[in-house]
């Protein structure tokens, strides 16, 4: 799987030549406005509730010893559980709205590697693949928020916590990567076929999610850009994906 994850990584080295290759930069206008607006809204909003969560927290102390440590790892915890909370919305529903500007992004990088026209892959609508994404990444959400829910409460056991944080960055990137790779999938495969083939090369959904992830860090540029270059490099790697395996790329 270490072997996947930085194949899924290294794809994101040649991303910005592809995009400017295929000229496929103005696929990308309405994505990366999604991306500010959602973002504005969701993390202005979640600013404002990292205190309140904080608070609720501390009051699980009712000892006046250590009640000004305890407030103080209370409030770093609000704040981890908003911000933990925020990017899994945030990817999430940009990654769902996007879904019908991006499928085109990958149909036009896998006909570049493989010369297969769009006729040859399943023919899907505007509000197929908008439905597809919503029920991708609403499944996907609900999988997410299951397994981290129970990682931040980790967060209170020294030591633990440290592991925890590696465990829940990974988790964040998995689904990420799950997100982008979709894009092409969803011209081969029906939707339980993909949620096994992205098990099968989770590998490749981590690396790709990790540097997602990343790139929420950079402020503002990493927004508008992190839908772009994950996409392209998803559907570089996802297409080699289908082509090693022996399934037909036909869905029945």
């Amino acid at each position: 799987m270490i072997k996947n994850i930085i194949s899924g990584i290294k794809a994101y080295f040649g991303a910005f030549s592809l995009i400017s290759k295929l000229k496929l930069w103005k696929y990308f206008a309405i994505p990366m406005l999604i991306s500010f607006v959602t973002f504005i809204v969701i993390f202005t909003s979640a600013y404002g509730l990292s205190d309140n969560i904080g608070g609720f927290i501390s009051k699980i102390w009712i000892w006046d010893w250590g009640k000004d440590t305890f407030s103080s790892i209370s409030n770093f915890i609000g704040g981890l559980i908003v911000l933990v909370i925020g990017i899994i919305l945030f990817k999430h529903i940009i990654m769902a709205l996007s879904a019908p500007f991006m499928s085109p992004v990958s149909e036009k990088i896998e006909a570049h590697f493989t010369g297969n026209l769009p006729h040859s892959h399943r023919d899907t609508t505007f509000m197929q693949q908008l439905w597809r994404g919503i029920r991708i990444n609403g499944r996907n959400l609900f999988m997410e928020l299951l397994l981290t829910i129970p990682i931040l409460l980790l967060k209170f056991i020294p030591i633990v916590n440290i592991f925890s944080t590696i465990l829940l960055f990974m988790v964040q990137a998995y689904y990420a990567g799950f997100g982008n790779m979709d894009y092409t999938l969803e011209r081969h495969f029906q939707y339980k076929d993909s949620l096994q083939f992205v098990r099968k090369h989770r590998g490749l959904a981590i690396g790709n999610g990790i540097i997602f992830i990343l790139c929420l860090l950079i402020p503002v540029l990493g927004v508008i850009l992190v839908l772009p270059l994950s996409v392209t490099a998803a559907s570089t790697r996802t297409v080699e994906a289908i082509q090693l395996t022996n399934k037909p790329v036909n869905a029945t």
